[in-house]
C-alpha cells in the first residue's frame, strides 16, 4: 500500500513569498514492516552482499563483549506487539512477562573481534528519487553500523559503514551473512521493512535562511505560540498544538533521503568535506519515529488513526541517540570521499 502525507495545513509560501526560492525535494521512505527480498530496497532486510567479498566488521577491537541477543531482541518485539493488539486495555498477560523476562537477558561473548557489523538498510537509485549519485556509476547504497556506543574521541560514539556498488554486478549473493553474537543497544536492530517511497517539498531549517526571512518566521512562531497559550477555550484548542514551521511546514520526521537538515539538538553548524572541504549534502536521515505520535500532521493518510502510537510511529524499531535522528552528509564534489554525520 503507498503512503501519502497529508496536505500542509498551512500554505507556507503565501506566509512567506521569499520561502518559495529555497524549496528542494525530499524522499520519504516510509518503511514499514514485511518480507523485503534482497533485491529490494529495504530498512533491516536482506543485503545485495556478493558471496565472494568479505562482510564489514567494526575497525575497533572490543574483546569480550556483553548484552542481548539479536533473535531475542526480535522475539521481544513480536511478544510485546501481539500482546498488546490482542488486548489494547490491558498489554502483555503474566505469561508473557515471563517470556519476555527470559528474552531481556544479556549473555557475554567472549571474543567479539572481528565483530560484524549490522546491516541496517539499502537503497536503489531507481526506487528512491531524492538518492544522490554514487562514486562512478553506483547505484546501490547499503548502510551499515556497529552494535555498540564504544567509538570516537568519547569512547561512547556509534560507527557508521556506507557502502556503495553496481547492483547489477552482483551475480552470487551471500546467503548467511554473518551477525554479532550480541547487541550493546537493542536500537542498533532493524525490523525488516519494506519501503513506499514518496516524493515531497520540503524546507530549510529556520536557523540557516537568510536573516530577514528567518528572523520572519521565528516572530510569527512567536505569536502563534503566544496566541495558543493565551487561549482559555481548551475545547477550540487543537489537541496537537498551534501549527509550527520547524514541525509542520518544512522537514518531514521519519527516514528519508535527500532534502535539508534539521538542527533542533546542536544548532546549525558548518558541514563540510574532510577530503576537500566542499559543503556536503544530506544524503540519508535515520530518524526514531515516522511522525509525533498517533496522531501527528506528517502521519500519512492510509494508517489507521485508531492504532496505538506505541506500535505504529517507530516501524523499524531503530531508536537513534535519546530517541532522535541520524543525518548522514556526502560530498557532492566526490561522492567517494568519506561521509559525516550528525546525530539531532
Amino acid at each position: 500500500m503507498p503512503r501519502t502525507t497529508p496536505p500542509r495545513p498551512l500554505d507556507v509560501e503565501a506566509l512567506f513569498p521569499g520561502l518559495a526560492a529555497h524549496r528542494g525535494t525530499t524522499t520519504r521512505l516510509h518503511p514499514r514492516p514485511g518480507r523485503p527480498e534482497v533485491t529490494d530496497s529495504s530498512v533491516g532486510g536482506p543485503l545485495l552482499w556478493p558471496a565472494d567479498e568479505p562482510w564489514p566488521v567494526c575497525p575497533q577491537s572490543h574483546g569480550p563483549t556483553e548484552g542481548r541477543r539479536p533473535a531475542d531482541v526480535h522475539e521481544r518485539r513480536r511478544v510485546v506487539s501481539a500482546a498488546w493488539r490482542r488486548a489494547p486495555e490491558s498489554g502483555p498477560t503474566d505469561e508473557d512477562r515471563k517470556l519476555l523476562a527470559e528474552l531481556d537477558r544479556t549473555y557475554r561473548a567472549a571474543d567479539a573481534d572481528p565483530l560484524p557489523l549490522i546491516g541496517v538498510a539499502q537503497l536503489h537509485r531507481r526506487d528512491v528519487p531524492d538518492l544522490a549519485p554514487g562514486p562512478d556509476g553506483c547505484d546501490l547504497l547499503q548502510v551499515f553500523w556497529c552494535p555498540f556506543d564504544a567509538h570516537g574521541p568519547t569512547g561512547h560514539g556509534m560507527h557508521l559503514d556506507l557502502r556503495w556498488r553496481r547492483a547489477a554486478e552482483v551475480t552470487e549473493v551471500l546467503a548467511s551473512p554473518p551477525r554479532p553474537e550480541v547487541v550493546g543497544f537493542d536500537g542498533y536492530v532493524a525490523e525488516p521493512c519494506v519501503l513506499h517511497p514518496e516524493q515531497v517539498a520540503t524546507y530549510p531549517y529556520a536557523g540557516v535562511l537568510p536573516d530577514e526571512l528567518g528572523e520572519r518566521i521565528d516572530a510569527w512562531e512567536e505569536a502563534v505560540q503566544e496566541v495558543a497559550e493565551k487561549s482559555d477555550d481548551a475545547e477550540a484548542e487543537d489537541e496537537e498544538g498551534p501549527v509550527l514551521y520547524q514541525y509542520d511546514l518544512s522537514i518531514p520526521p521519519g527516514w528519508r533521503v535527500g532534502g535539508h537538515p534539521s538542527w533542533h539538538l546542536t544548532d546549525p553548524y558548518a558541514m563540510d568535506c574532510g577530503a576537500c572541504a566542499t559543503p556536503m549534502d544530506l544524503l540519508l536521515t535515520v530518524d526514531s519515529s515516522e511522525w509525533d505520535g498517533g496522531t501527528g500532521s506528517w502521519r500519512p493518510l492510509e494508517e489507521d488513526p485508531d492504532a496505538p502510537a506505541h506500535l505504529t510511529v517507530n516501524p523499524t524499531e531503530v531508536v537513534v541517540g535519546r530517541w532522535g535522528e541520524l543525518d548522514v552528509f556526502a560530498c557532492p564534489a566526490d561522492p567517494a570521499h568519506p561521509h559525516r554525520w550528525s546525530i539531532q
